[in-house]
């Protein structure tokens, strides 16, 4: 079994979708192994794949690659994926299984608050993000602070190196591109990156302005929308 670091939040026919399109996702990635396999919802909303078969240790790897996993023995010094719960002036809390609770100190995101970092980057709820759990321990024998990553920052701040970004939570890929589609922006567009089964970024085009593509679909999508404006 693995518990993908990604949630599905949303419920009644939003969810059926979005395990639609998980056990999709899942297909593409270990169909062709020797496996088979169940998708599932955990009580607290992480996906869940339970794999059976000779191929099972290969397809486990590589759904951990692919989403990151949820482990109760995460260790000092470790990278690790967890889902962005909440964010105030003092730092951010990921869901990794536990609270994960990142100090602005160990952001690495530039000046301002995280509330102030969390809009300019564009993060919405429950997008997943890379983090380092602690570090190894001092003299005094005290492990240094959760950190997000070092991957995860330069990611980041590429958004904001970009042509413009607006990042949806609460839709499927395919319900983000047919609600751009929908609008009239599809030229507007790049593509639609997945960030997590439920979380996405509609990368935009040199010329098209972020708030105002975010204006044009905000009505059609009961989600959180940020933009990232380069």
């Amino acid at each position: 079994m693995v518990v993908l670091a990604t949630k599905v939040y949303v419920q009644g026919d939003a969810r059926e979708r979005a395990l639609d399109g998980l056990r999709s996702l899942v297909d593409n990635a270990v169909g062709d192994l020797d496996v088979e396999y169940t998708v599932g919802v955990r009580r607290d909303d992480f996906a869940v794949v339970t794999l059976e078969g000779d191929d099972e240790v290969v397809a486990r790897n590589l759904l951990r690659e692919e989403w990151g996993e949820i482990t109760p023995d995460m260790r000092p010094g470790e990278t690790y994926v967890g889902t962005l719960e909440s964010w105030d002036e003092d730092g951010i809390v990921l869901d990794a299984g536990e609270d994960v609770r990142i100090p602005a100190s160990e952001l690495g995101l530039g000046q301002g608050t995280p509330v102030q970092i969390v809009e300019r980057f564009g993060l919405v709820q429950h997008v997943p993000l890379r983090f380092v759990y602690g570090g190894e321990g001092g003299d005094d024998g005290e492990s240094s602070p959760p950190r997000l990553a070092d991957e995860e920052r330069d990611r980041l701040y590429e958004w904001t190196r970009g042509t413009g970004r607006v990042n949806v939570n609460s839709a499927t890929r395919g319900e983000v591109r047919a609600t751009v589609n929908r609008a009239g922006h599809a030229r507007d567009i790049v593509t639609v990156e997945r960030l997590g089964l439920l979380e996405q970024s509609v990368v935009c085009k040199d010329e098209t302005d972020p708030p105002g593509l975010l204006a044009a679909i905000g009505d059609y999508l009961p989600a959180e929308i940020r933009c990232v404006i380069p």
